[in-house]
């Protein structure tokens, strides 16, 4: 069963207006546009209206109803802007929505009002919405495009025509509401026809031999004998390229030639619009129904074709053509803006700000996995295990600066593990230790170094810290937990690698 909604806004420009200037809501004020020579109202606002002053009139002869209205210039193309960007916003009741120009909408209802709990809630809750959104609106459903945008405009209120009961509705109403040409409407008129039952029963030879085949379309439209069909808003996915091939592709030079142009007039676009992508997905539908897709990602927002070209190059074996790729689909899922760079004249070393080292990473990542490439940052904690948290991108900053006045070791286990220590009295660094079944001698220690544990987040012993050298040269970071005690002197534990 087909069910529409229509959804007329009187005032889409005015509201709009109210919207921007809250403090325009009780003032009459117009939009007008230059006309043959004069200013002529485009849009008025509902204190204009209560004055008199239509849309159509002179601004002159309006300046004369109301001395202190304001006009503001026209701006052609807004009210299809406007109302696509709601036609937009209603995707959200139907999947299936379509402008109707200058001041309306329609929405394809069919299966989608039980989710609100019925015809009536629905449509209630798109008023409301629309209402709360500052819309003055009339909406109506009915199982026809026609029925539903007369009964909008000309009936008595905004309501739900039962299915079927759409020719019982249009009937009473004034003959403006088929939606005729205006010399077809003023004929009506001049013959009495101020009822759409006037001429309803009137047989179809009459009206098309008086009135055009037009008027007898849209009537059988809005009875429901004809069908009407409407152009769907079509939202485009916010970073997607879609590109078709006239002959299946089974080759990796075509492949790579397909993923070439898409990142052109993705990167284009991204660029544009001072973006780059993180994430990117190429889907290869094939010719056997089946779609295969490979992935990359960058360590900082990239719009640069080159470079993701040379990710997407190391993916291409792995993609499977089978019969052959008849579509290619680039999306990109996760975009970040990306800060101009300055150029410098001279520069010592840019860093991480440089272009060359992020790629390399990317690069890097494809080949080994994202997995092997990591980059701290020091966070504000004294506990070892705390003072450090991984950064997400290159452009991430550090909160705090590093600690420079202890070493700290260049590897730091993820959780300390136990050694086995000869040392001697307290406050003595060991001076021997074994660990993973491997005896290491001392030969030179520093320490201790006491870090107390943060009580306000656990409890715990404390521990200190020695940094010790062994006979190779090779340096550790170990610690004893708590106390001396004479009872447990295996609370010695290994925490970090210095080289």
């Amino acid at each position: 069963m087909k069910r529409y909604v229509t959804i007329w806004f009187p005032h889409l420009l005015t509201d709009w207006m109210i919207r921007r200037r809250p403090e325009l809501r009780d003032i009459s004020f117009v939009f007008a546009e230059p006309s043959h020579g004069r200013m002529m109202i485009t849009a008025a606002s509902k204190a204009a209206q209560a004055q008199g002053i239509t849309e159509g009139m002179p601004v002159a002869d309006a300046k004369a109803v109301e001395p202190s209205l304001q006009v503001f210039d026209g701006r052609p193309g807004l009210e299809e802007k406007l109302l696509k960007a709601l036609g937009e916003w209603s995707i959200r009741f139907t999947p299936i929505a379509a402008l109707d120009l200058p001041d309306g909408l329609v929405l394809d209802a069919a299966g989608c009002a039980h989710l609100w709990g019925g015809e009536a809630a629905y449509l209630e809750e798109i008023i409301t919405k629309l209402h709360t959104a500052g819309f003055d609106v009339r909406a109506a459903m009915a199982d026809t495009i026609g029925a539903a945008w007369a009964v909008a405009r000309y009936g008595t209120e905004s309501c739900v025509v039962p299915p079927g009961e759409q020719a019982a509705a249009l009937l009473p109403l004034h003959p403006a509401a088929l939606r005729p040409d205006p010399a077809v409407l003023t004929k009506l008129l001049k013959l009495g026809f101020h009822r759409i039952a006037g001429f309803a029963s009137l047989p179809r030879a009459v009206l098309r031999r008086r009135f055009g085949e037009d008027l007898l379309t849209k009537l059988s439209q809005a009875l429901g004998q004809a069908e009407e069909f409407i152009l769907p808003i079509y939202i485009n996915p916010p970073y997607q390229e879609r590109l078709h091939c006239l002959e299946p592709i089974r080759t990796a030079t075509g492949i790579g030639i397909a993923i070439e142009r898409l990142l052109e007039t993705l990167c284009r676009r991204l660029e544009s619009e001072g973006k780059g992508l993180r994430t990117a997905v190429l889907k290869c539908c094939r010719v056997d129904g089946k779609t295969v897709q490979a992935e990359i990602g960058t360590s900082r927002a990239s719009h640069s074709p080159a470079h993701l070209y040379k990710l997407f190059e190391l993916k291409i074996p792995t993609i499977e053509p089978a019969l052959g790729i008849e579509l290619f689909v680039l999306e990109a899922p996760k975009v970040e803006d990306t800060a101009p760079q300055q150029e410098k004249i001279w520069a010592s070393g840019p860093g991480l700000e440089d272009a060359s080292v992020a790629e390399l990473l990317d690069r890097l990542a494809g080949k080994a996995g994202a997995d092997v490439i990591r980059r701290f940052l020091p966070d504000e904690h004294y506990w070892p295990e705390r003072s450090v948290t991984p950064a997400s991108s290159l452009k991430d900053k550090p909160a705090a600066g590093w600690r420079l006045d202890r070493p700290r070791p260049i590897l730091l286990l993820p959780t300390p593990e136990a050694i086995n220590v000869t040392a001697p009295i307290p406050d003595y660094p060991p001076m021997l230790f074994r660990y993973r079944g491997r005896l290491h001698e001392i030969k030179k220690a520093d320490g201790p170094e006491r870090i107390e544990r943060e009580w306000w987040l656990e409890a715990g012993e404390h521990r200190d810290y020695y940094t010790v050298e062994d006979e190779q040269g090779r340096r550790y970071w170990l610690f004893r937990s708590g106390h001396y005690n004479e009872d447990q002197r295996g609370q010695w534990f290994i925490h970090g690698f210095f080289s």
